[in-house]
């Protein structure tokens, strides 16, 4: 698609998530054709306070890790009793899916962190940049007007991240490996540009034209400068 063939047109954009090697390829391809970003193994973190249902936190986690061995899950969390009461949960979720190979290998690369209040937690959920954010205490609402970055944010306990996935709308092509610091999760704006305009009258002109001249002359950019000169001269 990024190069065509002698019947098919080359692609302007490629998107969706993939796979490490999905992922690669799309990377190297950027010389030929836009990309939407990276969009990589699948991850999942779980923000939690003492209020957290280990049991549904652990759900999350298991059900992120089955997708690929290279999935990553974690936990971040104010209860340091909470990682291993979801560990007991989540050590028997594994034991009964089909698919536990797979989560079992993802484990290598999932883990917990505990802090020692809410507003730290947020912060290294922030620096994270998750895909998927699983938002599970007191209040979310509270806690979600504070995430600054994630992919897409699940909130509360009875928003299971699988939701995202199947039925509840949203897209689900999501920047992973903190990419979601900088990039948002695939939108009609992906698909869209713009440009920019400027319109200028000869007072508006004359109004800019010192900061123009000084910085274009710093430069060593004299025609950019003489452009603007040669307007205002046309005025007198």
């Amino acid at each position: 698609m990024a190069l065509g063939t002698e019947s098919i047109e080359p692609v302007q954009k490629i998107v969706g998530p993939g796979n490490v090697f999905v992922t690669g390829a799309k990377m190297m391809l950027r010389d030929k054709v836009e990309i939407d970003f990276p969009a990589g193994p699948s991850e999942v973190a779980v923000l939690a306070d003492s209020s957290a249902d280990p049991e549904l936190v652990a759900s999350e986690l298991v059900a992120q890790a089955e997708h690929d061995p290279s999935s990553a899950c974690l936990l971040v969390t104010t209860d340091s009793t909470l990682p291993d009461k979801a560990w007991k949960h989540m050590e028997k979720m594994i034991m009964e899916t089909p698919r536990r190979e797979i989560i079992t290998k993802a484990m290598g690369n999932s883990g917990y962190i505990v802090c020692d209040d809410l507003d730290l937690a947020i912060e290294v959920m922030n620096g994270i940049a998750p895909e998927h954010l699983s938002i599970q205490v007191r209040d979310p609402l509270d806690a979600l007007g504070k995430v600054r970055n994630a992919g897409s944010i699940f909130v509360g306990p009875y928003t299971p991240v699988a939701a995202g996935d199947y039925a509840s709308g949203t897209n689900h092509v999501l920047p992973t490996a903190g990419h979601a610091a900088v990039s948002s999760g695939l939108n009609v704006a992906h698909f869209m540009k713009t440009s920019t305009v400027q319109y200028m009258s000869r007072e508006g002109l004359a109004a800019i034209a010192k900061t123009i001249e000084t910085i274009s002359t710093a430069e060593g950019l004299h025609a950019h400068c003489e452009s603007v000169r040669i307007r205002n001269r046309e005025e007198d």
